[in-house]
């Protein structure tokens, strides 16, 4: 008897390390979905590459809780994301608003292909005006045909 105990529990034992972590659940399932929404526009501030809704660090889950509970004391999403920014600056929201501390942000991509355009220009019409001040004299040209005569030839036998 007791080895049949021992191998049902040896048995069910790998279903015990399946098991994930709780997660907290809200009374109000349209409040948890607004928490959700929201916390998925805003970023983590320990990981910087995952939101608050993907985020397992501690400061996500205090930022979490802290927009959880300003919802439900009644504040608009608005104006929780007016305290997060006002606390943490423009870096918390995924999309910054469009203003003088993010310019570059917004038009350094444009600027940078702007810049690599010219350069690309630049350096080609360089090379069209090198090409063209190297033009082969008569002899040069006789020489190169007879070269690729000779290639020709070999390549053939």
């Amino acid at each position: 008897m007791k080895h049949v105990l021992f191998a049902l529990m040896l048995c069910l034992s790998p279903l015990a390390v399946v098991a994930g972590e709780a997660q907290l659940t809200n009374k109000d399932p349209a409040l948890e979905k607004r928490v959700m929404a929201l916390s998925a526009e805003l970023r983590c501030l320990v990981c910087q590459n995952q939101s608050l809704a993907d985020s397992h660090a501690e400061l996500a889950i205090d930022l979490r809780n802290e927009v959880r509970d300003m919802m439900k004391s009644g504040k608009s999403d608005a104006e929780v994301v007016d305290y997060l920014v006002a606390r943490y600056g423009d870096f918390v929201r995924y999309r910054p608003p469009m203003n003088t501390t993010t310019a570059l942000l917004w038009f350094g991509p444009l600027i940078l292909a702007v810049i690599g355009a010219g350069v690309l220009f630049f350096n080609l019409m360089k090379r069209r005006r090198r090409v063209a001040e190297t033009a082969l004299t008569d002899e040069e040209r006789k020489r190169a045909a007879a070269l690729l005569n000779d290639g020709a030839g070999e390549t053939k036998a």
